[in-house]
């Protein structure tokens, strides 16, 4: 019986804990409310919550706004002023503490513009094929539309200061190459600054926008340069190459004004090449007094090929002037085969005369062709140098070849003399001794 009464109070003793932890609180509150009422504000409520309870509501901000939402929608962050007299110091940085005043040369006042800062880092960058920037200091006078080239007080000549350097195997076939048209098309342009070798050279119209700012691009990338002087074709005026043509009829003095204004157009150049000009290179006369300005003024002269090369000739050897006539237009028919056949034909003619000199056009195909063709071919066994080392080279070896020919007719009449002042008897021996002083032997 005892057994079955505690066996059923035993849920009601297990109630004993949480009854006794109730009674505690209810205790303990009552005696907090109490001191409350007794010592404290008797009015202080609690609080209640009151209506339904809703989502706090969430900002997003984008990456363009991280401006936080106070409530002031037209007005940024505010920076208030720390309370009290004092200055607010940082930690570590002296109380005399200045930032060093940026200053800058007279010349440099280009500002922030961010091609001027390219151009101000590509220049600073070091690039080994880059030439010296022109002008340089000696070698120019006031003109009609610019610096004019003239040959320094020390004898350096433009021709030559404006030149790329080049120390080849003179015994290697050697190839040069000319791009011409260069500023006319400014993609075309670019990209034969960028990809063609350092050693061809480019050629730019006078009538070019920024003549000299890519004249100092092309230079920058190694490229020695030259500048294109306007001459009349056989359909002038049909095809007119511009205001400033050189006329093969024009009076002397109009076609010096003209040619002084192509030559003050730009510096750095160290050349002049024809524009068209198939008539005015045909008259001597007027070959003649283009080829006296340009060697007065130390400049040198690279005809395209495109013209009768006797008279070329005759005009230079006249006027003693550096010049070269072009062996091969590359260009004339614009397919990648032709232009790759004109460059073998290069290649065959720098073997049989050593050397060889090819001109070709700012065609998109010429640029293309050229700079494949060039990537092998030190391997084949060529030599690429700019125009300026062969026609150094003819030069020299025209020199030599007139020096040889003097020498072998001065034996041949010294030999003669010789034959003739010989006495058999022996009785002219002082004859013949002076036969000999006269000879130079």
């Amino acid at each position: 019986m005892s057994s079955a009464i505690l066996r059923h109070a035993q849920p009601l003793l297990t109630l004993r804990a949480p009854l006794f932890a109730g009674l505690a609180a209810a205790v303990l509150l009552s005696v907090v409310i109490g001191g409350v009422a007794v010592f404290g504000n008797g009015e202080i409520a609690l609080p209640r919550a009151v209506g339904g309870v809703q989502p706090a509501p969430v900002i997003v901000a984008s990456s363009h706004d991280v401006r936080p939402d106070n409530g002031l929608d037209d007005e940024g962050i505010r920076f208030l002023d720390p309370e009290g007299e004092g200055e607010v110091s940082l930690s570590g940085v002296r109380e005399d503490f200045y930032a060093p005043a940026v200053t800058e040369s007279p010349a440099d006042t280009r500002g922030s513009d961010p091609a001027d800062a390219e151009a101000r880092l590509s220049a600073v960058s070091t690039n080994p094929d880059a030439l010296a920037r022109a002008p340089i200091a000696g070698l120019t006078e006031p003109g009609p539309g610019g610096p004019l080239p003239i040959i320094a007080g020390n004898g350096t000549r433009p021709s030559r200061a404006y030149a790329r350097p080049y120390h080849g195997d003179p015994g290697a076939p050697t190839i040069a190459v000319v791009v011409g048209g260069m500023g006319l098309n400014s993609t075309v342009t670019q990209a034969a600054i960028d990809e063609l070798p350092p050693e061809v050279a480019l050629s730019f119209a006078a009538y070019t926008r920024d003549l000299q700012g890519w004249i100092d691009r092309a230079r920058a990338a190694g490229h020695e340069v030259l500048i294109e002087a306007p001459m009349e074709p056989f359909d002038y005026p049909n095809n007119d190459p511009g205001p400033h043509t050189l006329l093969a009829d024009g009076t002397a003095e109009e076609n010096s004004r003209r040619l002084s204004w192509v030559l003050s157009r730009a510096t750095g150049y160290f050349g002049v090449t024809n524009y068209l000009g198939a008539r005015f290179s045909a008259s001597q006369g007027a070959m003649r007094q283009v080829f006296g300005t340009l060697e007065s003024r130390g400049v040198a002269f690279l005809h395209d090929g495109a013209g009768r090369r006797s008279t070329i000739e005759a005009a230079a050897d006249a006027t003693n002037i550096t010049y070269a006539v072009a062996d091969r237009i590359l260009d004339e028919d614009l397919s990648p085969d032709a232009i790759d056949e004109r460059l073998l034909a290069l290649e065959a003619l720098a073997i049989q005369n050593g050397s060889a000199l090819g001109t070709g056009f700012a065609y998109p195909a010429t640029v293309e062709q050229i700079r494949d063709w060039a990537i092998s071919l030190d391997l084949r066994g060529y030599q690429l140098a700019p125009p300026s080392a062969v026609m150094a080279r003819r030069r020299l070896e025209a020199r030599l070849a007139e020096e040889a020919a003097a020498a072998t007719d001065h034996d041949d009449t010294a030999s003669t003399d010789h034959r003739w002042a010989r006495d058999p008897d022996g009785t002219g021996a002082n004859d013949l001794h002076a036969a000999a002083a006269d000879s130079g032997h």
